[in-house]
């Protein structure tokens, strides 16, 4: 569909109605993924991040195969790449709506460290390969596949790594991630029900997740197109965004049920399956390894999304809960290092236009 030639205002009515499905399947995700994490002893970090993080990246499958089989390869890059920043931000955000406590202070498990870090290597990986420039081995780029096998690879370690008990707790304080009492609100709602019909629920959600994101992500990016704010990173940023409200919408339900883990598990997630997408890209573009196309810009988009990765690492490490304006100093510092990263993006995005969207 050619969302372009709609009129504005159009365009802001799918946007508005899209949002508002996406919000509130968003919202009914996060717990309908609790009662399976707590049926099946997958572990909510695990759970957050394979479920959660997979199903909100639903709609990204969509826009990144429509933008590289129509050739234009820098919007499916930066529409990946910029994200993993923008996702990191929502757990501040997160941490606001949270209140009282820092949300890194009150993550009792290893296993969101495991994923942070990997995600970071992951994104480092990203990076070098736009710096070496991919190269093409039978019609896809050996970069992008040799991300998706550390894709898969991550995933595989991730599994089963909350029942293993390679930490052990050596103080008092309690685990709120399964402190009984402490998650009934979100848990006797969704334990009551048969393991099917909670399957059953989270497909029915993933398929209004699909439909009204990729319809708000079309929209949003036509608006931004149509207001002449899609050639600046204004408009990458808004698109940005506006393509992230599962996130938003399903890690502030996990807050709100107190599943810290299941949120943070699903923002790591999410940018796993995001780079994993570059693979899909490269098979729907005709003209070469997608990341063959990118360059400075995209190489600092990945790395600003590394290193707010690494403050929230720093700060599920630290677990100090200390907070200013409601939220941790971890979360107030991922903010700023946003902004900065914004301006180095814009720096460059002005020195090189055609780079940057």
């Amino acid at each position: 569909m050619a969302f372009d030639s709609f009129s504005i205002w159009l365009n802001g009515g799918i946007f508005a109605v899209s949002a508002i499905i996406v919000w509130m399947a968003g919202s009914r995700l996060a717990s309908y993924v609790g009662g399976i994490a707590g049926q099946t002893g997958i572990g909510q970090a695990f759970t957050g991040m394979l479920l959660l993080g997979g199903i909100t990246s639903l709609p990204e499958i969509a826009t990144v195969t429509t933008a590289s089989w129509t050739g234009n390869a820098p919007l499916a890059v930066n529409n990946l790449l910029g994200s993993a920043a923008i996702n990191i931000l929502l757990l501040a955000i997160a941490d606001a709506v949270l209140g009282g406590n820092a949300l890194t202070s009150i993550i009792g498990k290893p296993a969101t460290l495991l994923q942070g870090t990997l995600g970071m290597l992951l994104l480092a990986a990203v990076t070098v390969v736009i710096l070496a420039h991919d190269i093409p081995i039978a019609g896809v780029g050996l970069g992008s596949t040799v991300l998706i096998v550390l894709c898969v690879s991550s995933l595989w370690l991730s599994s089963g790594y909350e029942r293993r008990h390679v930490w052990t707790a050596i103080d008092d304080e309690p685990d709120t991630g399964d402190v009984p009492g402490e998650d009934d609100q979100g848990e006797d709602e969704t334990e009551k029900q048969p393991l099917r019909t909670l399957i059953i629920k989270t497909a029915i959600v993933g398929i209004l997740i699909l439909g009204a994101g990729f319809l708000l992500s079309q929209t949003g990016d036509a608006i931004a197109q149509q207001t002449g704010l899609g050639a600046s990173l204004v408009g990458l940023v808004l698109v940005g965004f506006a393509t992230s409200l599962p996130e938003l919408s399903s890690i502030i339900a996990a807050v709100r049920i107190r599943r810290y883990e299941m949120a943070v598990g699903d923002i790591f997630g999410t940018n796993l399956f995001n780079i994993a997408l570059i693979f899909i890209a490269d098979l729907a573009y005709p003209g070469g390894p997608v990341l063959a196309q990118a360059g400075a810009f995209e190489a600092v988009a990945a790395l600003v999304g590394l290193v707010l990765t690494g403050v929230f690492v720093i700060g599920l490490l630290e677990r100090k809960d200390r907070t200013v304006a409601r939220m941790g100093y971890d979360s107030l510092a991922t903010i700023v290092l946003y902004i900065a990263g914004l301006v180095v993006l814009y720096v460059l995005d002005q020195r090189s236009p055609g780079s940057g969207g």
